[in-house]
């Protein structure tokens, strides 16, 4: 069978979810046993996202490969539960400086470059990479904005020729709009989707299936309605409620056959039904939880729920595996003082310090670690949330006034927390952190030890300052452990504190794995953690 390639586009509206549909998607083929891989294509001129605020782009997702990507990435990777890679996000910027380089190689010569071909042959080459490794059945590929925008019409133009250059059933586009309800007129309005799809065909692009998002049920009639206007086959017009949780989609989608209209348009032959069991096993365990916590997650980017995405996904992750549902206190770290402190965390079973960059909020986090250590309440922190918490913990205990992170303090005493040796050599932002897959091996007398149950593990990083290693002698004599380091270069990447009832920094970051069939050891560690202060404190 060759590879099939499945386009999924947008209309109307923005952030309609485009990301989810397409990973419930690929949830339902690979559950019928076909082998698929998600990628995105993204419209912006950024060469990745790694250099984009959060507050301006959401979390940036890190592959093993080490690859800075769209947060979409990490709903594909939680979905389908296999690893995306540098192939699988492409940006407009990637393109052009593909195209640019080679024209100053003289790949040109005599030629005049220009968008089509260059460009859209350059993004039909990425289209097609991962589907000609012969390891995917299936590659669906999401297109980044909505149809009409200026930026994305290269991308529509080279799926269109796409469509036409690929074998017959090799090929098809899912069309998602938004149908919305106007409450003063109580009627569902299908105009916005009719010109969306316009908008496509004028491009050239005939969509297979329209998938329309909705507050309220469409009925049959307003279905054959929008099929008639928009030129799809009866049938072809799928409903896509707003769910409870993202996790119930692929269950809508499948109610509403679009996993099966795929296989069909695809000529894909006897596939199997979709095994969904372990699925819905997690989303009962989600709905029903027998009792909830209270988790703070204090961070910089806290009033963009999207910055800290894969965090709060393993919190669900996590929730549904011990039974409980954890109710995020999100806690801007700008406002935490030494006053106010026990006020902002009153009534919390667990505290999560989260990553960050830039020295903003740094103090409000020390002021957060100190209160959380001194008053026994379960702690993670996650990357620069490690680094405080040893920051804070050489201030308080081994008694270092100044100590600090040089990010924070460059003239510090006690530089703690330094800038890795390599990022002193390159003045170059995007892409040159720690990125990827990193082995970290474990004390087998520690707690990350018996989280994970493995003396050698494998998690992700993204930071430019580490621990810094000559002083973990005092650290241990003080009673903060170094329980997991990196074996080729003896980097610090987890610290413990024996005596805390849970008490951890890690300096990698373990959400960008967990799933809702596989939560995150130190996640589900963490809310048992959590749940157990609840038990206790009640």
């Amino acid at each position: 069978m060759n590879t099939k390639f499945v386009f999924i586009t947008g209309g109307v509206v923005s952030s309609l979810g485009k990301g989810i549909i397409a990973a419930s998607l690929g949830k339902l083929l690979q559950a019928r046993g076909l082998k698929v891989t998600i990628q995105k294509f993204d419209p912006y001129i950024n060469i990745d996202p790694g250099t984009l605020n959060p507050y301006e782009h959401g979390e940036c997702f890190v592959t093993d490969d080490g690859a800075e990507t769209d947060l979409d990435l990490g709903h594909y990777e939680r979905f389908l539960g296999v690893p995306t890679s540098q192939a699988n996000n492409v940006t407009t910027g990637r393109i052009y400086h593909t195209v640019i380089t080679r024209e100053r190689e003289g790949a040109y010569l005599g030629k005049t470059v220009q968008i089509v071909p260059h460009i859209t042959d350059e993004i039909k080459r990425r289209m097609l990479l991962l589907g000609q490794s012969g390891e995917y059945d299936v590659v669906l590929t999401e297109i980044g904005g909505t149809v009409g925008d200026m930026e994305s019409q290269p991308f529509v133009e080279a799926m269109r020729q796409l469509q036409w250059e690929l074998p017959d059933g090799d090929c098809m586009c899912i069309h998602l709009t938004l149908v919305p309800y106007l409450s003063a007129a109580h009627e569902i309005k299908t105009k916005p989707t009719q010109h969306s799809v316009q908008m496509l065909q004028h491009a050239g692009v005939m969509p297979d299936v329209i998938v329309c998002r909705t507050e309220h049920p469409l009925g049959a009639d307003l279905k054959r309605k929008i099929a008639l206007f928009c030129n799809v086959k009866p049938g072809h017009v799928i409903e896509s409620l707003d769910a409870w949780s993202i996790y119930q989609v692929p269950l809508n989608m499948h109610a509403e056959h679009l996993d099966e209209l795929v296989v069909r348009k695809l000529g894909i032959e006897n596939f199997n039904a979709p095994d969904l069991t372990r699925w819905k096993d997690f989303l009962d365990n989600l709905r029903n939880p027998k009792e909830t916590i209270n988790v703070a997650l204090v961070g910089k980017y806290v009033a963009l729920q999207d910055a800290y995405k894969s965090i709060q996904e393993s919190f669900v992750h996590a929730g549904a595996a011990c039974g409980c549902k954890v109710k995020v206190h999100s806690i801007l770290s700008d406002d935490v003082t030494a006053d106010n402190v026990a006020e902002k965390l009153k009534g919390m079973d667990g505290v999560l310090v989260a990553p960050g960059f830039g020295e903003r909020g740094l103090e409000g986090k020390i002021h957060a670690i100190h209160y959380i250590r001194e008053n026994g309440i379960p702690f993670l922190g996650i990357c620069l949330g490690m680094q405080m918490c040893v920051a804070e913990y050489a201030r308080n205990v081994l008694g270092w006034a100044d100590a600090s992170s040089t990010e924070l303090n460059p003239n510090t005493t006690h530089p703690v927390i330094d800038l890795m040796e390599e990022q002193k050599k390159t003045k170059l932002k995007g892409g040159t952190m720690r990125l990827g897959a990193y082995e970290c091996k474990l004390k087998k007398d520690s707690l990350a030890y018996k989280i994970y149950g493995t003396e050698t593990i494998q998690e992700r990083h993204r930071h430019r300052y580490e621990f810094n290693g000559k002083y973990a002698e005092d650290f241990a004599k003080g009673g903060l452990v170094a329980s997991g380091t990196n074996p080729k270069t003896g980097l610090v990447e987890v610290v413990e504190l024996p005596t805390h009832p849970f008490f951890v920094g890690v300096q990698f970051h373990p959400e960008y794995k967990s799933t809702p069939e596989r939560p995150s050891p130190l996640f589900k560690a963490f809310i048992q953690a959590s749940l157990d202060n609840a038990k206790k404190r009640k």
